[in-house]
Order: structure tokens, then C-alpha cells, then sequence
């Protein structure tokens, strides 16, 4: 199965956004990746609702969304009504994280944690199998265009032999400084999804890196 590309909107050109989303449709990636940041949980304000409802009106691809944001149970219902496809959520802002993901599956949408630098794999032990994703932050999260943290990759690896025995079917995304480099290492330690934002959108062909990414 070839890598899942997933461009993240939180790079791209927010006064031509409907021309960037159409050339996501037109290109290889697989996901539009969505980061919603509320300033609290992440120092940084990001979009909400009503961007994600415009971006859906013209996406022929899945919305793939990462809430930075605390109290999360409070949004899900309206993340779902919104045609959102895959809602993951951060294990370091919930409490009751077992009880998020069933409400998450409840909608119908698939349900991933995403873990911060420090977060260990092994904190997701008890509740890897109820999982559809992981997303392991190679960067803190907040901003675009960080420098990829290397102790992402032994994450990676580590995630993928508990996967492999607790549930096979687990997808593991990663985002943060992926580029050609760092996203054929990631892949070769057993990830399946990338997130790219500046890499592709400051790039002068992004529909053609994204289509590297592809090949990797």
C-alpha cells in the first residue's frame, strides 16, 4: 500500500484557498489534513467551523482533522455534522480518553490520538485497540514550519510493534518537518500517513511534491 499524503491547509494560501483546495483534489494526495487550534491547549489560533464547513463544499477527498483545542467532547457532534471523515484528538487534553474515542466512533467518524513529543507510545497500551489512527507530532504543536524532532522515528518504530500484536489495521500519521528526507526515514520505521504543509505549499510545484511524497 503506498504512503497516505495528507497536505495540511494550515500552510496553504488563505486568500486563494478554494484554488488550493482544488489543486489537492487534482493531485495524488489522499487527505486534507485540517489543524483547529484554540489558543488555549496550543499558543496559537488557528481556523474553525466555518472554514472547515467552506473547505468541505469543494474537497473530494476526506477531511482529516486535528483538534489542538481543550474539552474536545464538546465539539464532536459538531465536527461530524460538519462532513468531518477522521477527528483525532490530543491524549494530553482529554481525561477521559477511552469515553472520547467511543463517542468519536459513535458519530460514525473514525477516531485517532495524537501524542505530543514527550508523550510515550506506551501511554496508549490500554486503548490502542479501540483506535482507527495515531499521530505522532514531530514538532510541538501550534505552528507550521518547525524543525522535525529525530526521537519521532524511535516513536514511530516503537508505535508499530505494539500495533502489530494489539491491532494491525492501525493507521500512524505523522506530522511536523516532513520532507523528502524525513518522510522516507519515517516511513521505513512503519508510518502510513504523512502530514505536509509548508514542505508542499512553499514548494514552487506543490501538486509535483506531493506527488514525491507518493513515491516515497
Amino acid at each position: 500500500m503506498s504512503i497516505i499524503i495528507s497536505p495540511s491547509l494550515l500552510s496553504c494560501d488563505f486568500a486563494n484557498m478554494q484554488r488550493d483546495v482544488e489543486m489537492i483534489n487534482k493531485s495524488q494526495a489522499d487527505w486534507f489534513h485540517l489543524d483547529v487550534m484554540d489558543g488555549v491547549f496550543v499558543p496559537n489560533i488557528s481556523f474553525g467551523f466555518p472554514i472547515i464547513e467552506a473547505v468541505k463544499k469543494h474537497a473530494k477527498k476526506p477531511l482529516d482533522v486535528h483538534i489542538m483545542i481543550q474539552n474536545p467532547d464538546s465539539y464532536i457532534n459538531t465536527f461530524k455534522d460538519l462532513g468531518v471523515d477522521i477527528l483525532t484528538v490530543h491524549y494530553e487534553a482529554c481525561t477521559h480518553l477511552h469515553r472520547t474515542i467511543q463517542a468519536i466512533k459513535q458519530t460514525g467518524m473514525k477516531a485517532g490520538v495524537a501524542l505530543n513529543p514527550h508523550t510515550p507510545v506506551s501511554f496508549l497500551n490500554d486503548i490502542i485497540s479501540e483506535l482507527d489512527l495515531v499521530l505522532i507530532m514531530s514538532v510541538n504543536p501550534g505552528f507550521g514550519g518547525q524543525k522535525f524532532i529525530p526521537n519521532a522515528l524511535n516513536k514511530v518504530a516503537e508505535l508499530r510493534k505494539i500495533a502489530n500484536i494489539k491491532n494491525p489495521k492501525l493507521i500512524i500519521e505523522v506530522d511536523g518537518g516532513v520532507n523528502l528526507e524525513t518522510g522516507k526515514e519515517l516511513v521505513l520505521a512503519g508510518a502510513d500517513a504523512l502530514v505536509a504543509g509548508s514542505f508542499v505549499f512553499n514548494s514552487p510545484n506543490p501538486s509535483k511534491t506531493i506527488s514525491d511524497l507518493k513515491t516515497l
